[in-house]
């Protein structure tokens, strides 16, 4: 199941999430030992009544544990599934304007490598999978958990919690379970994968609030509800982008003292080994140009791009192709009363740029 892979990587590679798309529906897949496994389709709106979340989990492939889990957890299949969308969908859109944009493509050979792309895979996968638990718990999808019971908060005997709060702490703690992260391996591969889902799980905690609503007469804070509330799962995709560009390429050392392998990245300013920061992105290898077709992505050729801003990069100077495209839009729109709009549709002819083959 792990082939390729050095057995210690293997149970922590679980989190990495991927798509495929065909022309009549999505099928989306979440791993289990091998990082590209597909879940039927389509979704259903509605969580599973009854006993239908024992065949769902059936149908994933996930270690016996993970399936033990999951039948355990009514509501948890649909969680892992609303994970594999989010994930897809911030991970296209962070990607939209780069060689490589998320493409599915050649997705086995990019995941058994350490470039800055698996390590972004990794992070998203992660932080979708925490962020989708958590909200899972305060939707009541989930019955093991409830809202968020954080303690510790300012004069809390003054609040009141009427709003269901974001439950991160049991969804970082199921996480973990359910990965069956125990100990870190002595291998390199398997130290950097544990780093970038740490980093993911981070970059979702990082956007943990606490939100607050006051009661009480002619407007006065008597009295305030309080709750714990992500943010929306972009703003946690744009915080993993930026810790994509700024990745740090890493190797491996022995510590003297501990004679343990240890990861680190970049002299910075001292002549001391540094380690990878916590919130930071880790690679081990270069990443690929991306600009033709290969085992791990399908190339440029053919993508759109803006003249101004993106042709330049995503056509890899080759050049790029200019056709005349037709589009609609409403337009001369009036209110008419009360309280309706009335629109003409016009045409509109715009040009489009696409990157050229040779």
């Amino acid at each position: 199941m792990c082939t390729g892979l050095p057995r210690t990587a293997c149970p922590l590679r679980l989190i990495a999430l991927c798509i495929l798309l065909s022309h009549a529906a999505a099928y989306f897949g979440l791993t289990g030992r091998e990082p590209l496994v597909f879940l039927p389709g389509p979704f259903a709106n509605e969580p599973p009544n009854g006993k239908a979340h024992l065949k769902q989990c059936e149908q994933m492939t996930l270690t016996r544990r993970q399936k033990r889990l999951c039948r355990r957890e009514p509501g948890l299949a649909e969680t892992l599934r609303e994970s594999v969308r989010l994930s897809l969908l911030e991970c296209r859109y962070q990607f939209r304007n780069e060689r490589w944009n998320c493409s599915m493509d050649g997705r086995g050979s990019l995941l058994k490598r350490g470039f800055k792309e698996t390590a972004f895979l990794l992070a998203v996968s992660s932080a979708a999978l925490s962020h989708a638990l958590a909200k899972a718990c305060s939707s009541g999808r989930m019955e093991r958990c409830t809202c968020d019971d954080s303690p510790g908060l300012q004069h809390r005997e003054a609040w009141q919690w009427g709003v269901c709060g974001d439950n991160l702490k049991y969804s970082t703690k199921f996480l973990k379970k359910f990965l069956g992260q125990k100990r870190v391996s002595k291998d390199l591969r398997a130290q950097i994968d544990a780093h970038n889902i740490n980093v993911g799980i981070r970059a979702v905690k990082s956007g943990l609030k606490t939100t607050c609503k006051c009661h009480g007469v002619s407007g006065s804070c008597a009295v305030r509800t309080c709750w714990k509330q992500l943010s929306p799962f972009q703003d946690t995709g744009h915080l993993l982008k930026y810790r994509y560009d700024t990745a740090a390429r890493v190797h491996s050392v022995t510590n003297s003292a501990t004679g343990e392998t240890e990861l680190a990245g970049p002299r910075r300013h001292s002549n001391t080994v540094p380690r990878p920061r916590p919130t930071e992105l880790v690679f081990l290898e270069e990443s690929p140009s991306f600009c033709r077709p290969s085992r791990f992505s399908p190339g440029t050729a053919g993508r759109p791009c803006s003249k101004d801003t993106s042709c330049s990069s995503l056509c890899c100077g080759r050049g790029y192709n200019t056709a005349l495209r037709l589009t609609t839009l409403s337009c001369h729109c009036q209110v008419r009363w009360c309280c309706h709009v009335e629109c003409q549709t016009c045409l509109r002819e715009e040009e489009v740029y696409t990157c050229k083959k040779h």
